[in-house]
């Protein structure tokens, strides 16, 4: 049996999971052409890489198909119901930061925190008659923040790319969505609330509970581990 290795196939998330790994005494490369999404691992026996994208990795993980892998938090939380009895995680790898934040615009000069965010959510319905639509991509994550922070009377809408530009366009009022720098938030003249964002995320290496149960993968994976020293 070869223990199968799932990395982001390519970015800068693929470089720098190769960087992180190189600096820890194994190699992955690419092999053949952009399309093949092939590669290799030098530096331990019995781990073959497996190149998929970075969304794609999490449901890999959870069904078994991958023992180990290489994806963002919010990926992981958000694709997978109590992620956390299907994935364990082994190392944040110091990449790929990033925030899942929720932004108004920057004219609602009274929208701070999520308790004036509910305010106004009661208030656009009295004066719409329709729920805010907040746009997003993380509808679990978001959906159980909102709850916990006491927030009503709104919808989420699905926006799986640019979801900053959901306002500006009038297809929502409001947002839930990755930043790292929020540079792009201020170029559609969004603000972050003032609270705890959503969820902090970062690269993070994973292990499949489901896969690794055997006795000749669990060593394997074992030794990897010890040589990663983790």
């Amino acid at each position: 049996m070869t223990v199968k290795l799932g990395v982001p196939s390519k970015g800068r998330l693929m470089e720098k999971t190769f960087d992180w790994f190189a600096e820890h005494g194994i190699t992955l490369t690419r092999t053949g052409s952009e399309r093949e999404y092939a590669g290799a691992v030098e530096g331990i026996d019995g781990v073959s890489l497996v190149l998929l994208s970075a969304s794609e990795i999490p449901r890999e993980l959870a069904n078994g198909r991958i023992h180990l892998g290489v994806t963002g938090t919010d990926l992981i939380r958000e694709t997978l119901v109590q992620w956390d009895q299907k994935v364990e995680p082994l190392a944040e790898l110091g990449f790929g930061h990033a925030d899942l934040i929720v932004a108004v615009p920057s004219a609602w000069v009274d929208v701070d925190t999520l308790d004036d965010l509910d305010a106004a959510a009661a208030a656009f319905r009295a004066a719409h008659g329709q729920r805010l639509r907040i746009a997003t991509k993380y509808h679990r994550l978001v959906r159980d923040y909102l709850r916990h922070g006491g927030v009503a009377d709104y919808r989420l809408v699905d926006s799986q790319g640019a979801t900053e530009g959901t306002v500006k366009n009038m297809t929502a009022e409001a947002i839930a969505d990755i930043t790292s720098t929020g540079e792009t938030l201020r170029a559609n003249h969004l603000k972050v609330l003032d609270e705890e964002p959503v969820l902090r995320s970062q690269a993070t290496l994973f292990r499949a509970r489901k896969a690794c149960k055997n006795g000749p993968d669990r060593a394997v994976v074992e030794r990897l581990i010890a040589q990663l020293g983790l």
